[in-house]
């Protein structure tokens, strides 16, 4: 498939694995509306690409993942396109946890307001021990309004609102604690890790995977009755799934199994 024409960011494949890249380490990666739509292209491009089987989002530097939302650019918009343009983030949470494919956010440097809810809206968070996580929008006369159904999905409540109400910013290491980051790695460890990662999701039945991961996000928004009722459904029709049938019969022979995606 043609690569996707982007602004400010990069899209690059190896083998079953894309990486998507905000290109803006001069602006320490802060998302510009053109960035936020190049996301959505790339995100679309990998959800369509059958050879892609984990997305994993970065930012370029070492400076950082993204530091929110490019103030400047938002001034200079009028208030109506202002308003329309800031559904742009709330649309790439959507398409993150609609994407039917493992994502991984690589973190590194800070990962503030828009560009936290964007890690967080990634299925895992990778992060080098220098990474800063946070929420400085009240310092500013804000509120991390966009970002909080994320932080929700990724924090009890009181800690979500701690962080809100105080714009404190967090390393790696509380995060870990606060159960936001997956694996905190030195710095000359982060890519080796996101790659050993990936080739693990990368591993797995692509059918089975996507069925999972899609009735994870689904049942976070439903009553328990209703979920328990979808998700017994849900193991009924992956029982009868091809890749099932070999998943087991690997298992009982002691091989490893072939995926068909079937």
């Amino acid at each position: 498939m043609p690569e996707p024409d982007l602004q400010d960011v990069r899209y690059e494949r190896d083998g079953s694995v894309a990486r998507v890249t905000i290109d803006r380490p001069e602006r320490r990666n802060a998302m510009s509306f053109a960035v936020m739509r190049s996301l959505r292209d790339a995100f679309a491009h990998a959800r369509s690409d059958p050879d892609v089987r984990v997305v994993v989002l970065t930012g370029a530097g070492d400076r950082a993942f993204c530091a929110g939302a490019d103030l400047g650019g938002i001034a200079d918009a009028s208030a109506s396109e202002a308003h329309d343009a800031r559904g742009l983030l709330p649309e790439l949470f959507r398409e993150l946890w609609e994407l039917g494919k493992p994502t991984i956010a690589r973190v590194r440097g800070y990962a503030l307001a828009g560009g936290f809810g964007l890690a967080l809206a990634c299925d895992l968070v990778v992060a080098s021990d220098d990474a800063v996580f946070g929420t400085p929008e009240i310092d500013v006369g804000l509120w991390p309004y966009m970002i909080s159904v994320p932080l929700l999905r990724a924090l009890s409540p009181k800690q979500a609102l701690e962080l809100m109400m105080t714009g404190r910013r967090v390393g790696a290491e509380e995060g870990a604690r606060l159960g936001f980051v997956n694996r905190v790695v030195p710095v000359d460890a982060l890519d080796a890790t996101v790659d050993e990662l990936a080739s693990t999701l990368a591993a797995k039945s692509p059918l089975i995977m996507r069925w999972g991961r899609d009735s994870f996000y689904r049942v976070l928004d439903m009553s328990s009755g209703d979920a328990l009722a979808y998700l017994q459904s849900m193991l009924t029709i992956t029982s009868h799934s091809e890749d099932a049938a070999e998943g087991v019969a690997a298992f009982a022979e002691k091989r490893a199994p072939k995926w068909t995606g079937r």
